[in-house]
Parts: structure tokens; sequence; C-alpha cells
């Protein structure tokens, strides 16, 4: 152990790293936990090699991962949301955590617009009848957007570029967010009530946090417009899941599109699998390969500003 003491590591809790970002790092050696570390796996690289720091990609950063440590400067997430790191535990120790804010902004926002249009233009359904020998040009109408209202809950930088997308689609946009501020003109700061009255689709863009748990529930979803679409990006804990299916299944919510869940991956029996109204993907908004170097130099240059104080 005396020749692991004399480096200094850093422990990457996912298989890779950007080389863009490994350069940056190129002073420090670089530890890989694999694809899905447990709590156990990452208390015992810890423990091993006492990084410097940690880049968050998988799994979470509890308070026994961090009390493992003795010599921890820095978490730094590969992304923007720092949900899954023990924010307290961290700054109890003095441990400094860091997103890479913005990062993955384009590819979330992208994702977001592409999930709305999916669910007005009936999409994967549309596309699956037509595989099955169905041609419904005389009785399908799809929902356009142009004119219709966007709800944006969260205007950090993701949901500013979902505001900007939509606007050049000549669609109404209101937000809530009560840290926002100097918004573009074409953005209509309102309460929580009036998303919920006046939208006609409500895209998700806000942190995960006790406050925010099960925003959307049957509370929430009964006081939108009949036929709502309901898109959501960021973090599964957001949505209600059972609430939602329900509003689904009576056609208060039309259509969803769907990039995070409560549990991730969702279990194989999971209720969404048999609505074709909701449209999944596996928590990838994020991710795309120019997201992949942004990330990872972002959470890189965190890191070094930390380390080099």
């Amino acid at each position: 152990m005396s020749g692991i003491n004399k480096k200094k590591f850093i422990l990457v809790t996912g298989l890779d790293l950007a080389q863009q970002a490994e350069k940056i790092l190129d002073q420090y050696e670089l530890v890989f936990a694999g694809a899905k570390p447990m709590e156990a796996d990452l208390i015992a690289l810890v423990r091993h090699y006492d990084p410097v720091a940690i880049i968050v990609r998988y799994g979470k950063i509890t308070a026994k991962i961090i009390d493992a440590s003795q010599s921890l400067r820095v978490i730094s997430k590969h992304g923007s949301g720092i949900d899954t790191i023990d924010q307290s535990a961290a700054k109890a120790r003095g441990i400094e955590v860091r997103a890479a804010a913005g990062a993955n902004a384009a590819a979330v926002a992208e994702h977001a617009i592409a999930l709305l249009l999916a669910c007005s233009k009936s999409v994967v359904e549309l596309n699956e009848r037509m595989r099955k020998g169905h041609w419904d040009k005389s009785t399908h109408k799809s929902l356009e957007l142009n004119g219709r209202t966007l709800g944006l809950i969260g205007l950090g930088a993701i949901g500013r570029r979902v505001a900007a997308i939509a606007h050049a689609m000549e669609m109404r946009i209101i937000g809530f967010d009560p840290f926002a501020s100097q918004l573009p003109h074409y953005i209509e700061s309102v309460s929580l009530e009036q998303i919920w009255k006046e939208s006609d689709a409500i895209s998700l863009h806000c942190p995960m946090s006790e406050e925010n748990r099960n925003l959307i529930n049957v509370q929430t979803i009964n006081q939108c417009k009949p036929g709502v679409i309901l898109i959501n990006t960021a973090r599964g804990g957001l949505i209600d899941e059972q609430d939602l299916l329900a509003a689904i299944q009576s056609g208060q919510v039309t259509a969803a599109g769907i990039d995070s869940f409560q549990q991730e991956p969702p279990q194989a029996d999971h209720p969404f699998f048999g609505s074709k109204k909701i449209v999944l993907s596996p928590h990838i908004g994020g991710v795309t390969s120019d997201a992949y170097i942004k990330m990872g130099v972002g959470a890189a240059e965190n890191i070094l500003a930390v380390l080099n104080k």
C-alpha cells in the first residue's frame, strides 16, 4: 500500500471517460469503478486508493462512501444533476461538490423536443401500425404545436434551450422557476398554478429535491387541461408514476414522453410498457457523443479548479 499512497488517484464511477477529459487529468491516475458500481464496491475502492477526487457518472455517492475517504477534496458530477451525491455529508467534511452545469443542455433540450414531437404526432404508434399493414391517412389527426402553450418547470440552461426551440415553432412559452432571472422576452414567468391551468404541454427541467418529489401527481394533473402532454427528461422522482398511468388511461393526459424513472432501470413488468400513449427512452436525453466530451471535460476542469487552489 505504500506505493499506492504516494500516488494521487481520481475515482470515476463508470467504465470510461472522454480522452479529452483524461488528458486534462494526466497528472493523476484514474481508477474506473465499472458500469454499475454499488455502494460496497465504491467504499472498497475509496478505502484502497484514497482518491483526492471522485467523478460521478453512475451510482450514488453516499455518506458511507464519503466517510471512507481520507484525502477526498472534491466530488465532481459528470453532468448537471447532483441529487445522487450526499451533499450534507460532503459539506460536513469540507469536500466540495461541483457539477458540469450546461454541458449536456443542448442534448437534453433536443431530446425533450423530440419526445414532445413524438407525442404530439403519434410517431411511435403510427410507425408500428404501418409496419402491421395499416394506412391511417383518412382517420388519424395529429396535434399541431404552433400556437399551443408549452409550460416549462425549471428555467436553467436546459429549460431555456427548450424554450428557444419551441419559440421558433411559434409556441407560447410560460415557465416557473423561483430562481430564474433575466429571462428572454418570449418566456412568460408564471406561477405553478398557471402552468397547470394554461399549458397544452408541460416539460420538466427542475432538480430532484424533497420539495419537488412527486410534483406530478393526481392533484396537480387534475388541475391541468384535459388532454395535456407531459414530458420528463429530468428526474424520475418528480412524477408519481401510478398517478400518471391512471391519467393516461382516463385521457386527462393524452400522451407522455418519459426519459427517467423512479427506479432505473425499471422492472420488466413496469406498467408504462403496456401503454402506447407513453413514449419511453432509457434516461439517455443527455447522452450524445458531443455531450459525453463536454461533461467529461467539465467534470475534469471542476476537479482541477478545486485541487489547484
